[in-house]
């Protein structure tokens, strides 16, 4: 009876010693699996460093507004009695827009213009008395006062039958009306808006470090928003004084608008182009990278050829015996080992086996200036590198990567599709 127990408590023993050997084996087994498992190389967009042109300038937001634009309101009081425009309607200089109701001033003018003549009459007739000796000095002053107060009436009353039309002062495109047929208008009552669309003026504001830069009829460029800046235009006006609030500097820039594509009120992006730099280091933006350490870059370099894992070199080899009976006949080698078969010929390595393994480097560098989508590199790079332009988010130094650059992230989608 206790050798049966015995012998179940051994086989007890080794079941669980069993049990527990496996799980060692197996948790050892996975540790070591995922010690030497490597990760899938990340597939990343790159592009080669090398100098480039560069045009240098300075940007800022801009405000458009005509050289010639005005709300225009009425001098006078009065009914509307015509409008004479309608909306984006393009008129002449001195056009007439409204017409208030004007009866009264007209029956005034026409009284004023007949006491006028009457004066005037009676002007000459004093002279002509004076002439023949039988009128007096007071009485030709007199007439000569009153002909010449009732010709400045005449004029007084024409200049206020004249404010009772509204004429433009330039010629320009006039916006909606503000006003209807019948309205009573007060002075300063705001009709219409007219602006003069031909040529617009831009209104920007720069850091008083970039000023020394500027100078008059510098070259300007405006664009509204889509990223490219098709509009051309000079620099007319800098101010001579510095915002002290601000420490900005204001600018005035003109334009010609001959298709009406800017809009007073617009606003838009303003560069102001700088001349010419040769041999600079420029990156895609996209391949920049910010962090609190500083901005860094990923470059793409081949990694470094290891050693072969326990394989012994060639020249740690150690040296072998020269074979012996060299010098045998080759038939009677033949006839000792007539089943032996020649050696097969060791494998060709594939395309993807001969490509090197790429590994990536993170370098840190000194950005400068920044156009057109691209960034100065004044330190840490040089020309040749191949650096990522995308998906730094999910890459970390020394980490395995495949390049694809079939898409560009540096262009949109539209123009990758034109190019292919």
């Amino acid at each position: 009876m206790i050798k049966r127990f015995i012998i179940a408590f051994i086989l007890v023993a080794l079941v669980c010693g069993g049990i527990v050997g496996f799980n060692l084996f197996r948790d050892n087994a996975i540790q070591q699996f995922f010690a030497t498992m490597k990760p899938p190389a990340a597939t990343v967009s790159t592009t080669i460093v090398k100098p480039t042109d560069w045009t240098p300038g300075v940007e800022a937001i801009g405000t458009v507004s005509a050289v010639r634009g005005v709300d225009l309101t009425v001098e006078t009081a009065g009914i509307v009695k015509d409008i004479l425009f309608h909306a984006n309607q393009k008129v002449e200089a001195d056009a007439v827009l409204l017409q208030l109701d004007d009866a009264v001033e007209r029956a005034d003018l026409e009284a004023a213009r007949a006491q006028a003549a009457l004066d005037q009459t009676s002007q000459a007739r004093a002279i002509e008395l004076q002439r023949r000796g039988v009128g007096s000095d007071v009485t030709l002053d007199t007439a000569r006062a009153t002909a010449t107060a009732s010709a400045s009436q005449v004029t007084k009353l024409q200049a206020v039958l004249d404010q009772k039309q509204l004429t433009a002062p330039f010629g320009g495109t006039v916006g909606i009306p503000r006003i209807d047929l019948g309205q009573y208008l007060t002075p300063g009552t705001s009709v219409v808006t007219l602006q003069d669309l031909e040529t617009m003026r831009v209104d920007f504001s720069i850091p008083e470090q970039q000023l020394p830069l500027l100078k008059i009829d510098q070259t300007v460029r405006l664009g509204i928003g889509d990223g490219e800046m098709p509009f051309a235009g000079t620099i007319r006006g800098i101010d001579p004084k510095i915002d002290p609030a601000s420490r900005l500097v204001t600018v005035r820039a003109e334009v010609a608008n001959p298709e009406g594509k800017l809009t007073p009120g617009q606003f838009v992006q303003v560069r102001v182009e700088l001349p010419e730099e040769n041999n600079v280091l420029t990156v895609p933006q996209t391949a920049l990278t910010s962090s609190l350490y500083g901005d860094f870059v990923f470059v793409v370099r081949p990694a470094k050829p290891a050693a072969a894992n326990g394989a012994t070199p060639a020249a740690a080899k150690p040296e072998e015996k020269p074979a012996m009976d060299t010098a045998k006949p080759a038939a009677e080698a033949s006839a000792a080992k007539p089943e032996e078969k020649p050696a097969a010929a060791p494998a060709e390595p594939t395309a993807e086996e001969q490509k090197p393994q790429l590994v990536l480097t993170q370098v840190f560098v000194k950005p400068g200036r920044r156009n057109a989508g691209l960034v100065e590199i004044l330190e840490g790079i040089a020309p040749g590198d191949e650096v990522v332009t995308a998906g730094q988010n999910r890459l970390s130094n020394g980490m395995s990567v495949a390049v694809d650059n079939t898409i560009d992230p540096t262009k949109s989608a539209n123009q990758q599709a034109a190019q292919q």
